[in-house]
């Protein structure tokens, strides 16, 4: 295969994700985007997790929701990406195991009615999935943005949107595009 035909292959691939996302999940979307102004409006803290590009997408969703969505109402959003915080994750890891990141860091903050976005391309991240069975026991709403068939994730989270792929880069530019998404329909008070 030659560089124009893999260029080709890769945006075509994408389009054919994101055509499905519009077909499969615009109910999830919304969904997901009625919880998010729910808590900016009840005052609720919105915490993001995820691992290696979906902390990347986990910070990137907090910057857009503290900043760019909190325009329409007027009120701000309180949202935290997990991720964020190298001392406070890295001791987890060091001292207790990977596994506990983010759990243990929502058993500082975490209060009934907070939200969690957990952002995992497979869905089967185990750090990502334990802080969700912990997050809905402690009564949080809880969403997963995945992709493939969703893994463990969406057996574990309450709301999901799933992107419609296998391939991992194109889940993860999908992600991105969903949170700007998100993050201009909150700004532009459609929900």
């Amino acid at each position: 295969m030659n560089e124009d035909e893999y260029i080709k292959g890769y945006i075509k691939e994408t389009k054919r994700t994101l055509d499905e996302l519009v077909k499969t999940q615009t109910n999830a979307i919304r969904t997901v985007t009625h919880i998010l102004r729910n808590a900016q409006v009840d005052d609720h803290f919105v915490y993001i997790i995820g691992n290696g590009g979906s902390a990347a997408a986990a910070s990137h969703l907090a910057s857009d929701l503290n900043k760019t969505a909190g325009e329409y109402v007027g009120v701000r959003f309180r949202a935290i990406a997990l991720t964020d915080n190298v001392p406070a994750l890295t001791a987890w890891a060091n001292d207790m195991a990977y596994s506990l990141v983010f759990e243990e860091q929502l058993v500082n903050f975490l209060r009934e009615g907070d939200v969690v976005v957990a952002f995992s391309g497979s869905g089967n991240s185990e750090n990502v999935c334990r802080a969700m069975q912990m997050a809905t026991k402690m009564k949080a709403v809880t969403v997963g943005i995945t992709g493939g068939d969703g893994g463990l994730l969406r057996m574990v989270t309450l709301f999901n949107i799933i992107v419609p792929s296998n391939n991992m880069q194109c889940i993860e530019d999908v992600h991105m595009i969903l949170i700007h998404l998100i993050a201009s329909m909150l700004r532009d008070g459609i929900d």
